[in-house]
């Protein structure tokens, strides 16, 4: 609370001057045209970072022809807040004076730290008394050069940032969403990624609000002007940028310099001056300075104050790499070296005649030239003239050049070139492509950062761009839209850089595979049970080298259960209990997902003993004997005995399970409903085939024993069949005879011998009632029922109904 007391003091107590908010630097004030000479060599002052003993600046003040108000152009060097400057080090230039030019040219003296630039409203004077006024309080006018270099420094970044974001328009979102970011970390810009979920038309000036709150501290920039003074000066300022009116002091390098700028100069007028601020922006020669308060011309006339770079060691900028380890591909004609670290080389001129420097294959040094650019985060390379057979897969290259006068290096990029190895797909990505949706698939080749598109092939269409990324240096992912597509063979083109054709790698989109729920094997069985849905499309199974075929396949309670058969027996001694083993499921597709399963310990069974059949009461006047020593008359009554196996005794919670072969009807039988035990080994079955399955069901049956929901094989127990009701048979005088009854359809052949010769065929779905027949032989007559056609049965005709 004592502290935030002591700021609100200071900031009620505070001249308004000193609030950056309210001061903020908009106003055009006039232009100063600034050369260096340094060892023989001339640049612009906008690519001059820092001056040396002995250099020699030209300096001019560009002012309107009509200029009323005549200013004299004082230059002046500092050297330490405790130590007054020589007045041989002050050098005046009256800029209405036509003969001499109104310039300076002055020489950089020994010892000097800083240079101070006044424009003056010409009084008389007017020279004498800016000279005692920066002799008499030099540490002051120390500081404002470096709060005025160091705020020119860091409002050159926030010119950049706010021209670019201004660049595109406000009504251009997706193009602020992707250069923002790079713009933050390269200028060091506080981001407000809130400003994204704004309308489109307000994103832009949401992204410039609190200007001056933008800024972030900059190591490099702090370091180029770093304090020479200290102590209760700048402590106060930096307590004044903790208010909440500067955002508790978050931002304080911008907005602590620029409140110090405007305090320092308030601090120091007379009756006569008052000392109003100048930033500068750079650009060639030409400084474009811009003031916080409007010039007065009474009493006290106003002076401007600009800071020319400070007389230091040359700082060549920290660059490093965003990723050390990334390769690039040299051959781009869009590549980029990201870089950070020196916010200043994208928002000023300091270092130029940039190239990245790479060594040839026989020693050679080629350099292509290189340019800052803050929107896509680092240095843009020229790469016209490149030749890649200059060099070897992989090239070594490092940023090179000059920081004002001297030359430095900065950080190393490894780049590589386009190969000619073809792409292909990824192993165990050839099943990837699922239709209806997007999906992604790995490609590998060489040189990964030098493929420059990926394209989508359909038939005869053209050609659709996909997007994709590097994985490795040898891998890229592609993501590839199959909303709408059909299954099918597709194809990739990968375009490289610098390369002739693309390279065409053939894919395989395939339709939604059913879902692989669990594969169950139990050890020394001859067949495992598959659980999932779409068990249709499965064509196979093998587990560590044994082979599995489809074989009864049903659906209970919305999913499919197949029955997977051992194609060789004796393979199951492969598979022994516990072994963790990974099935691949064969899909009717191609594709072999896998199916991870424990091999379960030996499965309940059973042995059948005997059964016998209690036929339905008869319903048809001529009899159907059935032969078949499985055949059981749908409706009747079937028992049989078995023994158990494993385990050796039956417990209460064990059941009987009946099915159809095709899973469409089924039955359980338990101890309490159609099971008995004889003792604990053996147990009697009872199933009432109409009160169990119901008139539709036919064919094969199938029983296995279920222990405590632990399903044993199944076994085959009996073949269900459906007769027609028959009742007449009439023969003809003149050959031939004619059977009536119903459900007639049920017959597949009838023939007059056990031989079928010459058989009658009933047509399938057959509707009537009669149906010629052969005469019977010995009064026999021979049937094959559509049930069960492999075995042939009799029909016996009782006496009165056998006509002719």
């Amino acid at each position: 609370m004592t502290r935030r007391l002591l700021c609100l003091i200071l900031l009620l107590s505070w001249p308004a001057a000193a609030l950056a908010e309210s001061a903020p630097f908009d106003l055009a004030g006039p232009t100063l045209t600034v050369k260096v000479t340094h060892a023989g060599s001339t640049l612009p002052v906008s690519e001059v970072p820092n001056l040396a003993v002995g250099d020699q600046l030209t300096i001019r003040a560009e002012l309107p022809p009509g200029q009323s108000v005549h200013y004299l152009l004082v230059a002046a060097f500092l050297r330490g807040a405790t130590n007054p400057p020589p007045t041989s080090w002050f050098h005046k230039a009256e800029t209405w004076d036509r003969k001499t030019g109104g310039g300076l040219t002055i020489t950089v003296p020994a010892d000097a730290q800083q240079l101070l630039v006044f424009l003056a409203p010409q009084t008389g004077g007017d020279f004498a008394t800016l000279v005692n006024a920066v002799r008499g309080k030099p540490g002051a006018f120390v500081r404002a050069s470096q709060d005025l270099n160091q705020a020119s420094l860091d409002r050159s970044r926030l010119d950049a940032f706010l021209a670019a974001i201004r660049a595109g328009g406000p009504s251009n979102p997706d193009r602020l969403k992707t250069v923002t970011p790079l713009l933050a970390r390269s200028l060091t810009i506080k981001l407000n990624t809130d400003c994204f979920d704004k309308m489109a038309e307000l994103q832009a000036a949401c992204l410039a609000q609190g200007q001056d709150a933008l800024v972030l501290s900059d190591g490099h920039s702090a370091s180029i002007v770093e304090a020479l003074t200290n102590g209760s000066t700048a402590d106060l300022a930096f307590q004044l940028s903790a208010t909440p009116h500067a955002d508790f002091g978050l931002y304080s390098p911008y907005i602590a310099a620029v409140m110090d700028i405007a305090r320092l100069l308030d601090s120091l007028h007379t009756a006569k001056y008052q000392y109003i601020p100048a930033l500068a922006t750079e650009r060639g020669e030409r400084m474009q300075l811009v003031l916080n308060t409007a010039p007065s011309f009474h009493d006290p006339l106003s002076v401007l104050v600009a800071a020319l770079p400070a007389i230091e060691p040359p700082q060549p900028p920290p660059l490093s790499p965003v990723d050390p380890k990334a390769t690039y591909c040299a051959e781009r004609t869009d590549l980029v070296l990201p870089v950070d670290g020196a916010p200043l080389v994208y928002s000023t001129g300091y270092a130029h005649d940039m190239t990245l420097r790479l060594k040839t294959k026989d020693g050679h040094t080629v350099d292509l030239p290189v340019t800052a650019d803050a929107e896509k985060g680092g240095f843009v390379v020229a790469a016209k003239g490149f030749d890649p057979a200059q060099f070897g897969d992989d090239v070594d290259g490092t940023l090179h050049g000059d920081w004002g006068f001297q030359s430095f290096d900065g950080p190393e990029f490894h780049l590589q070139t386009s190969r000619p190895a073809p792409w292909r797909l990824a192993s165990g990505d050839d099943q990837a492509l699922v239709v209806g949706r997007d999906d992604a698939v790995r490609l590998e080749g060489e040189a990964a950062d030098c493929v420059e598109s990926v394209a989508l092939v359909r038939g005869a269409a053209p050609p659709t761009t996909l997007e994709w990324k590097p994985e490795r240096p040898d891998a890229i992912a592609v993501t590839v839209p199959l909303t709408g597509e059909s299954p099918g063979v597709l194809t990739l083109l990968v375009k490289q850089y610098g390369a002739g054709d693309a390279d065409q790698v053939p894919i395989k989109a395939f339709a939604q595979a059913g879902k692989l729920d669990s594969f169950t094997f139990h050890a020394g069985d001859a067949s495992g049970l598959l659980k999932g849905t779409r068990l249709d499309q499965v064509t196979g199974l093998t587990v560590d080298g044994v082979t599995f075929k489809p074989g009864v396949l049903s659906t209970e309670h919305g999913g499919d259960e197949l029955a997977m058969e051992m194609v060789d027996p004796a393979g199951a001694e492969k598979l022994p209990p516990g072994a963790a083993v990974t099935a691949k499921v064969a899909l009717a597709d191609g594709r072999t997902p896998p199916l991870k399963l424990t091999v379960a310990g030996p499965s309940p069974s059973v042995a059948l003993i005997g059964k016998s059949v209690q036929p339905a009461a008869a319903e048809s006047p001529i009899e159907i004997r059935l032969n078949g020593p499985d055949e059981v008359r749908q409706g009747a009554v079937l028992s049989f005995s078995v023994r158990a196996r494993r385990p050796a005794a039956f417990s209460p919670q064990e059941t009987i399970e009946v099915a159809s072969a095709d899973g469409s009807a089924s039955t359980t039988l338990s101890l309490s409903d159609g099971l008995t035990l004889e003792d604990s080994r053996v147990a009697v079955a009872r199933l009432d085939t109409a009160k169990a399955f119901g008139p539709s069901a036919f064919g094969p049956l199938r029983y296995r024993v279920i222990d405590d929901g632990d399903a044993g094989p199944w076994q085959p127990l009996a073949t269900l069949v459906r007769t027609p009701a028959l009742k007449a048979l009439k023969c003809r005088e003149a050959g031939g005879c004619d059977i009536e009854g119903s459900n007639l359809f049920l017959i597949d052949q009838l023939a007059g011998d056990p031989s079928f010769n010459r058989p009658v065929k009933v047509p399938e779905g057959f509707p009537g009632f009669t149906l010629s027949v052969p005469h019977p032989t010995a009064g026999h007559l021979y049937v094959r029922l559509r049930d069960d056609p492999g075995v042939i049965n009799e029909l016996w005709f009782p006496a009165g109904r056998r006509g002719g």
